[in-house]
């Protein structure tokens, strides 16, 4: 397949998905805060990422907390990408465990997996972040009335934020909090050993009923035939969290204003 078709695969293939029923439909839990006042770029965001990582070969670090589609146009417009970025943490992918869009997927992988597919495959060093792993890490109620009676500003805008969210875990999960899955992706680049890791190849399903389905690789087996596993360059997938620390960690940085 050409540079050129796979960039209109990517393109087409991804449909702005908005989870209102789980953020609200600001993404903020209905909290209708004024619109920001800065103004969108004209460089697009793969053209950014790959004039950062020419810059700056081997230092930047990209966290991804959404669909990869700009990463995988960053590989697609410039084959050296991968080599020249420092690390892509990947918050995605569901490794044994059930998705949450629907049973095969994670929502970030689900909203383009072909990029996905193309990112973890590009030879790049990724760790991912599956939500067996956010699955683990819970801020209580408890720790939510925390952030409500604080002195600190962040905190009591992210509690306010927080409600929305709150309600739609105990719908989906029947739990009373929320799992942090951003917080956690971030923080294992800040502090990779609050988790373990396995290494392995990563493929993405990219249609039909399974759309969006991680299928890990740990290359312990050889195969009596070829699959569409073979010869791809592996990826690291976190294992186990340390999942107090990581609720410390941020209650902690929530609390303070510096």
């Amino acid at each position: 397949m050409s540079v050129c078709s796979t960039v209109n695969k990517i393109q087409k293939a991804t449909k702005l998905r908005i989870a209102s029923f789980v953020h609200g439909s600001d993404g903020l839990g209905n909290q209708n805060f004024p619109p920001p006042a800065g103004k969108a770029l004209d460089q697009s965001a793969a053209a950014f990422l790959v004039e950062q990582a020419n810059l700056y070969p081997g230092q930047v670090t990209v966290v991804a907390l959404g669909p990869l589609t700009n990463l995988a146009l960053a590989v697609e417009l410039d084959p050296s990408f991968p080599k020249k970025i420092g690390q892509i943490i990947i918050l995605g992918g569901a490794y044994s465990v059930n998705g949450n869009v629907n049973p095969a997927a994670e929502a970030n992988i689900f909203g383009d997996p072909d990029a996905a597919d193309i990112v973890f495959t590009c030879g790049a060093d990724i760790l991912a972040i599956g939500i067996n792993i956010t699955h683990q890490v819970l801020l209580s109620d408890v720790d939510r009335k925390k952030l409500e009676q604080s002195d600190s500003k962040y905190a009591r805008y992210l509690s306010n934020i927080l409600g929305y969210y709150y309600d739609y875990h105990m719908d989906a999960y029947s739990i009373t909090g929320v799992y942090l899955h951003d917080p956690t992706t971030l923080l294992a680049a800040v502090d990779p050993s609050l988790m373990t890791y396995t290494e392995g190849v990563v493929r993405v399903q990219t249609d039909g009923i399974t759309k969006g389905l991680t299928v890990f690789d740990n290359t312990k087996k050889t195969y009596g035939e070829i699959t569409a596993w073979c010869g791809k360059p592996t990826v690291k997938v976190a294992v186990t969290v340390d999942a107090p620390a990581v609720v410390e960690l941020i209650m902690q940085r929530l609390l303070t204003d510096d």
